[in-house]
């Protein structure tokens, strides 16, 4: 809603955050060496199920058809997404490592203990030490999972990985034990333990310690994930959001910041996605034969992005946003002097250039065009707005009204009163649309909202301040008056 300020705006989504999950991630990174050489990948993620994680998300119908319209592979997602945790999930999982009480929360996790149990069970019984069983068809973690239960409950065996799927259980002295489970070489160590179980929360501490730029294309939603999913549940906190968000990525640039910035200042067109935006920076129109345009060029591990487009994907995606930055930086760079630029611009220069939009994050319809991550946000600023009043149309609602204005002009509708109702707009050429097409109309009179006027609040102090004035004069009135004495 225009209506949201930037902290109100970031309640909502913040509710929307903590019920999804990330079914898939993109990452590219760029090197120049004579040209940018791009290499990007695509992470499916699912949130880790070790112990007793065991993460509930919800899944919007019209968000999967979305996905499925564009290939995205559900069954990877489900049954290789490499898994991930914030710090607090690590906390938990590593008290529960520390006291032994691992728990196992998939139904289908237990039936794959309870067939390894069974099997390990009745085998024992005959064996001799130094006997080994192979336990087949383990993966992920519970394979760790049936290692620490066994070794739990059975304290003369011992365990030991063959693969991703395989397992050999050994039948072992009590004193032989002791000394496997004082062993450097113990695949079951808790930091190993954790290590797997955090998954791609290690590749996300990695770049929170390369304190890079870090580049997206209208990218709050994506910072609210990355904080809660992999660092910590999100604050309720709007302004600790945001400190938490520079400590991590002290330089942020969003490129629908910089584009929208094009758009004012340049011919750019005004195109709707980021596949569009990138097609219109290459076309010849834009940077008719530059010889210093950077060149971009996907590395020979990542070709398949070159051969196809494959917009929504996420690797696809990071590969756009990182051209879009470099193509728009050069052309900043461009409109930044009057000389010719020089061959292959350092990075250096397109920060240079770059600098105002640095840590300003695109805002989406609201009185503000970006959000402030390196200070405060600038005060909001809209068109005025209006009030419209109803006449001899009774039981209007918000959605009526938004209705009757929807085919002339976008406006936000807020009830003021029974009668009265807030427009907002985000350009001033629809509020003078308004203000003329209803001059005269029947039932609806529309005016410049005044907050002296129109506020209840203000309404309301007027009308006590008004009968206590009125009390005021007749007690003065009446006090006054002569005594009558006889």
């Amino acid at each position: 809603s225009l209506f949201d300020s930037p902290e109100e705006r970031y309640l909502k989504a913040r509710q929307s955050v903590q019920r999804f999950t990330v079914t898939q991630l993109g990452k590219c990174c760029l090197s120049f060496h004579c040209r940018y050489v791009v290499h990007s990948y695509n992470f499916f993620l699912f949130p880790s199920t070790w112990g007793v994680t065991d993460v509930e998300f919800a899944l919007s119908a019209s968000s999967i058809q979305f996905l499925s319209r564009y290939g995205f592979d559900y069954n990877k997602f489900l049954k290789d997404g490499i898994p991930y945790m914030n710090e607090v999930q690590e906390k938990i999982l590593s008290q529960h490592l520390l006291t032994g009480s691992c728990k196992v929360s998939s139904a289908l996790d237990r039936d794959v203990l309870k067939k390894a149990i069974d099997e390990v069970t009745c085998w024992i019984a005959a064996a001799e030490e130094e006997e080994t069983l192979i336990l087949q068809d383990l993966s992920g973690y519970p394979m760790f999972e049936v290692q620490l239960v066994l070794r739990q409950a059975l304290q003369n065996v011992w365990t030991q990985p063959l693969g991703d799927k395989k397992v050999m259980v050994k039948k072992v002295s009590p004193q032989q034990r002791r000394l496997l489970e004082n062993s450097p070489c113990d695949c079951c160590q808790k930091e190993l333990i954790l290590l797997s179980a955090r998954g791609f929360t290690n590749l996300f501490q990695t770049l929170v310690k390369a304190k890079k730029p870090l580049v997206g294309h209208n990218m709050l939603m994506d910072l609210m994930h990355l904080h809660d999913k992999f660092y910590k549940p999100l604050p309720e906190s709007y302004e600790e959001f945001k400190r938490n968000i520079h400590n991590l990525f002290p330089v942020l640039i969003d490129t629908k910041t910089v584009t929208k910035s094009i758009w004012k200042k340049s011919p750019f067109p005004r195109v709707s996605n980021l596949l569009e935006v990138y097609m219109v920076l290459c076309s010849s129109n834009l940077n008719p034969k530059d010889p210093a345009c950077p060149v971009v060029a996907l590395a020979s591990d990542c070709s398949r992005y070159a051969e196809k487009k494959s917009p929504h994907e996420a690797g696809y995606d990071a590969f756009l946003c990182g051209s879009v930055l470099l193509k728009s930086a050069h052309l900043l760079l461009c409109r930044s002097t009057d000389d010719a630029v020089e061959a292959d611009p350092s990075f250096s220069q397109y920060l240079t250039v770059l600098a105002e939009y640095l840590n300003k994050v695109n805002f989406i319809r609201g009185g503000v065009s970006s959000i402030n991550f390196s200070g405060e946000d600038a005060p909001c600023q809209y068109p005025p707005a209006l009030v419209v009043h109803v006449q001899g149309w009774p039981g209007l609602n918000e959605r009526q009204i938004y209705q009757e204005f929807e085919a002339l002009c976008r406006f936000d509708v807020r009830r003021l009163s029974k009668n009265q109702f807030i427009l907002l707009s985000n350009k001033l050429k629809y509020v003078k649309l308004v203000l003329r097409d209803y001059k005269h109309h029947p039932h609806l009179r529309v005016s410049i909202y005044r907050h002296w006027r129109h506020s209840p609040h203000v309404n309301c102090v007027l009308q006590v301040s008004g009968v206590v004035a009125l009390w005021s004069v007749l007690a003065f009135v009446l006090g006054g008056a002569p005594c009558c004495s006889f």
